[in-house]
């Protein structure tokens, strides 16, 4: 648990394998427990509070309700699964979005079924762009949307939320899937690459209150993904309760459904109840700190940093 960071990453991507499920290594706690009970030695019960403790220091502070109230801007990201061919199933998710009560919604694998999460969200939500498989839809006006490039597919835009306290850079990202072979072991590769791209569009960010969202297939705890971490903040290791796990919606086993931020406050995090999507979404309520923003005749001359 102490030395995760330190498994190399070849052959087969080992380390990222480690650090996805990495929480889950506290299992081993109680089986060596249940091992010094068989064995009735009193010198390996006290053996295991080693472990114990390493996890606890590692991974307690998650288990704590960090949750607060005083957020000014509900977000949702969402996987909606672009496998999913039932028209039926696809409105229910659709519905359940609308009725999150989030001022911007962000989903990814979008498909064939884009029109009806046009038709749903159209009410609340009445700004909307779609780039490749992900979109965004928001309460207020956007800007500024474009491509951002993860090859090898368009699967990430950016875009700028005109907020009543002023501009909030949002972007939306699907990192490659990963897959495991017998011949190359967990393909990784890929989804890096994107990490990496997504880094560099955000090296040149102007607007200082970004907001970071979607499928990154893969857990903060993994250090090939420590590129968008080192410069952002897990709104839900900050402010959730619990691991937040999101993937497989039918037994959650990680969280690689994310919402990392800077320059404004976590205050909740949470996962909202399962879809018919195979993720389940997960939600964040922020404080957008700081005094107000530049007017918009102000930011077209020269783009802002609202501190």
């Amino acid at each position: 648990m102490l030395g995760h960071s330190l498994i190399p990453a070849g052959p087969g991507h080992l380390g990222s394998v480690v650090e996805t499920f990495l929480p889950w290594t506290g299992l081993a706690v109680p089986l060596l427990l249940l091992c010094a009970a068989i064995r009735r030695s009193a010198t390996a019960a006290v053996a295991v509070l080693v472990p114990a403790l390493v996890w606890c220091s590692l991974f307690g502070g998650r288990c704590l309700d960090k949750r607060a109230p005083g957020g000014d801007l509900t977000v949702v990201t969402h996987n909606v699964n672009e496998h999913n061919p039932h028209a039926a199933r696809t409105a229910r998710t659709a519905r359940a979005l609308a009725a999150s009560g989030a001022d911007v919604v962000a989903l990814e694998e979008l498909g064939d079924s884009t029109p009806v999460y046009e038709r749903t969200l159209a009410t609340g939500h009445p700004y909307h762009s779609v780039r490749g498989t992900v979109g965004l839809w928001s309460r207020y006006p956007l800007a500024d949307t474009r491509t951002v490039d993860i090859a090898p597919w368009p699967r990430a835009l950016r875009a700028t939320v005109r907020t009543p306290d002023g501009p909030i850079a949002v972007y939306v990202a699907h990192l490659s899937s990963v897959r495991f072979t017998a011949t190359s072991g967990f393909g990784t590769d890929a989804r890096d690459a994107g990490a990496h791209g997504l880094a560099a569009a955000l090296s040149s960010e102007r607007v200082a209150r970004t907001v970071v969202v979607g499928d990154f297939n893969g857990t903060t705890d993994d250090d090939a993904l420590s590129v968008l971490t080192a410069s952002l903040r897990s709104a839900q290791d900050e402010a959730g309760d619990g691991f937040g796990l999101s993937w497989p919606a039918s037994f959650p086993l990680a969280r690689i459904d994310h919402i990392l931020v800077r320059g404004m406050e976590p205050r909740s995090a949470w996962t909202l109840p399962a879809t018919d999507s195979d993720h389940l979404p997960v939600a964040a309520s922020l404080r957008l700190s700081g005094g107000p923003c530049p007017s918009s005749e102000a930011e077209t001359a020269a783009p802002s940093r609202c501190d």
